[in-house]
Formats: structure tokens, C-alpha cells, sequence
């Protein structure tokens, strides 16, 4: 497999590019690669799906910054997977071809631009702390109107098939002349289709698509985070008549654990250190992702120290390492002694020539030593 290229060279542009400077970089390889523009030209095409490519990870900040900290195996982590082909990066960008071409039935630019693509759909998945951080499978239940059986997506009664409108003759627009300008205008009779149906299918009643409640599988990368959103291509509602369908986006919601605190890939404990313990040193027992984990805390050990354990956090998307285990050290100080504590208490502060708050007598009188 060949390598890929970088995304900031393909668009020619630098890493430090706006997003005005990125998008204006893409149309014009977009129009430079456009099929339309190089008929049969398959190295055209292949530029023109990879320059597509760097401007869908480039446009968007999250999947920039996982392309920018993890390379082409970032934006993977968050939901992208490239196009399944030219036309699904027409139904993407259509807004910026509409743009390039004057529109989406202009320039002669052919039946691409004309068939609309099919409806986005959301959906949200609950996980729990274990499934998000290791990643798993998904079964969601999704409402979406799929290809109508009977009519197989024409809309058309059996037997029958749909008619070339009278009023367009089949481009989905009417032209009418303004001074040296030629106007078009939406088809009021197909309503852009090109075509009409004169016995409409009794099941989708013409419409081509039908609701049904689908069971789907949605793969959780092992690495997402609360908050995070995966895009499952094609998977939204189809598109009729002959465009590209749209995409199902999968909202993570993460049930979050109480032993950790969690910021991208690292994650921070907490761990109570006895006073003797952190004075003298010892071992206490800390949780981890694996389990608990016995530590050495070293003597001296001040409130608030931080030790860090390397690659014992979350794993990073794209497969790149794990992250950092962070624990922060809570020296507890006893609030109850018995005699001989206080004593032996009392003696330290002594000898560290400490000023010292005797226990209280019984009118609440305090002598100090």
C-alpha cells in the first residue's frame, strides 16, 4: 500500500494555515482534480479524493488536532474514515461545489450535482468508564426510512415506471432569459427530480422509502472520550432518486468513574498517605485500570506530590501508546490521639524546638509548652 502523503502538503499549505486559507486551498484542487473537468482520468480522481480527504480532517478542529499530534491514524480515533467514493464527498462538500460550479444543476456538470443525498441521522450510546477506555461493540436501535420494497426506491407502482418530466425535459430545471443572463429555476412540476410518477407505489405511496426501526453494530475505538461523536458513513437515511445516501452520527455519553479524573489520555487518582507514612516512606496500594497496584512512597513525602506512572493511562486513539497514571498523594492527619500518640507527638515537636497546643482542660483552658 502506498504511503500517504502528508495532508498540509497535498492542500499546499502551511501547519499554521487558518481555515479560510485551508478551504480556499481545496477549492482550488478541487477544481483543478474534478472528474468532471478530467473525464477518465484516473490520477485526476485519485488527486481529487486525497486533496477531499485533507480538507475533511483540516476543516474540522478535533480531527485536525488528533492529525497533528498522531498523523493519518488520528482522525481514525474520532469517527473518520475516509469516503466510500466520489459521490460521497459530493453529498460532504456540496455547498462548496455549488460554489465552484454556480450551482447545483450549473456548468453542465452532470447528474452528480442533481441527485440530493439522503437525510443525517443522531443517535446517542451510553458507555460505561471500562467500555470507553478499551473500546467495544455496540448494538443501537435507529428509526430511518429505508428503500421501499416494493417499488425498490422508484416510488413507482409495479409494472409502471416513472416519466420524463414534460416541463424540464429531465434536467430538474426550468431556463428562462434575463436581459444576457440565463436564469434556472427549480422544475415546480418534479420539483428538481427530472422525473414524475403518474401511479405511485400503494406501499411508499411515491416516495420511494418506507420507516423501519434497524438494529446496527457501532465498533467504539478503544480511547473515546464523553462528549465525543463518531460519523458512520452511508448509514443515515437513502437518497432518491440515485444519490448517495447520508450518515448516522453516534454521540458518546461516558458514565464517569469516581477513582479517576480523566484529561485526554491521562488520568489522575487520588491516594490517602498515613502522617507516619509519609514521613518514614512505605507502600500503599493505589487503583489502576488494571486493578490495584502496590507503590513505594517515598519518606519525606510533602501533601499534594504527584508520582506519575508512564503508559498506565487511557489508551491514546489511533493505537499511539497509552497515556499517564497521575497520583496525587493526601497526607491525612490524625484528628483523635490516644495518650501515648500525643506523647510521642509532643516529643517530636520538641526536638524540632515547635511550639505546640496542649489538649484542652476541662474549662476549654489551653497551656502551651
Amino acid at each position: 500500500m502506498a504511503k500517504k502523503r502528508d495532508y498540509y502538503e497535498i492542500l499546499g499549505v502551511s501547519r499554521d494555515a487558518s481555515e479560510a486559507e485551508i478551504k480556499k486551498a481545496y477549492k482550488q484542487k478541487a477544481w483543478e482534480y474534478h472528474p468532471d473537468r478530467n473525464p477518465g482520468n484516473k490520477e485526476a480522481e485519485e488527486r481529487f479524493k486525497e486533496a477531499s480527504e485533507a480538507y475533511a480532517v483540516l476543516s474540522d478542529p478535533e480531527k485536525r488536532r488528533q492529525y497533528d499530534m498522531y498523523g493519518h491514524e488520528g482522525p481514525s480515533g474520532v469517527g473518520f474514515q475516509g469516503f466510500s467514493g466520489i459521490d460521497d464527498i459530493f453529498s460532504q462538500f456540496g455547498d462548496i461545489f455549488d460554489n465552484l460550479f454556480g450551482g447545483r444543476f450549473g456548468g453542465g456538470f452532470g447528474d452528480v450535482f442533481r441527485s440530493s443525498r439522503g437525510t443525517d441521522l443522531r443517535a446517542a450510546v451510553e458507555l460505561t468508564f471500562e467500555e470507553a477506555v478499551w473500546g467495544t461493540t455496540k448494538e443501537i436501535r435507529v428509526k430511518r426510512n429505508v428503500t421501499c420494497s416494493t417499488c425498490r426506491g422508484t416510488g413507482a407502482k409495479p409494472g409502471t415506471s416513472e416519466k420524463i418530466c414534460p416541463t424540464c425535459g429531465g434536467r430538474g430545471q426550468v431556463i428562462r432569459s434575463q436581459g444576457f443572463f440565463m436564469i434556472g429555476t427549480t422544475c415546480p412540476t418534479c420539483r428538481g427530480q427530472g422525473r414524475v410518477i403518474r401511479h405511485k407505489c400503494p406501499d411508499c405511496r411515491g416516495a420511494g422509502l418506507v420507516p423501519r426501526e434497524e438494529k446496527l453494530q457501532v465498533n467504539i475505538p478503544a480511547g473515546v472520550d464523553d462528549g465525543q461523536t463518531l460519523r458512520l458513513s452511508g448509514k443515515g437515511e437513502p437518497s432518491t432518486p440515485g444519490g448517495p445516501p447520508g450518515n448516522l452520527y453516534v454521540e458518546l455519553h461516558v458514565t464517569p468513574d469516581p477513582r479517576f479524573k480523566r484529561d485526554g489520555a491521562d488520568l489522575l487518582t487520588e491516594v490517602n498517605v498515613s502522617f507516619p507514612k509519609a514521613a518514614l516512606g512505605g507502600e500503599v496500594r493505589v487503583p489502576t485500570l488494571e486493578g490495584e497496584k502496590v507503590i513505594e512512597i517515598e519518606p519525606g513525602t510533602q501533601p499534594g506530590t504527584v508520582r506519575v506512572l508512564r503508559g498506565e493511562g487511557v489508551p491514546r486513539l489511533g493505537g499511539h501508546g497509552r497515556g499517564d497514571l497521575l497520583i496525587r498523594c493526601n497526607v491525612v492527619v490524625p484528628k483523635h490521639l490516644n495518650e501515648r500518640q500525643r506523647e510521642l507527638l509532643e516529643e517530636l515537636a520538641a526536638l524540632e524546638g515547635e511550639e505546640v497546643q496542649e489538649e484542652r482542660g476541662f474549662f476549654g483552658r489551653k497551656r502551651r509548652r
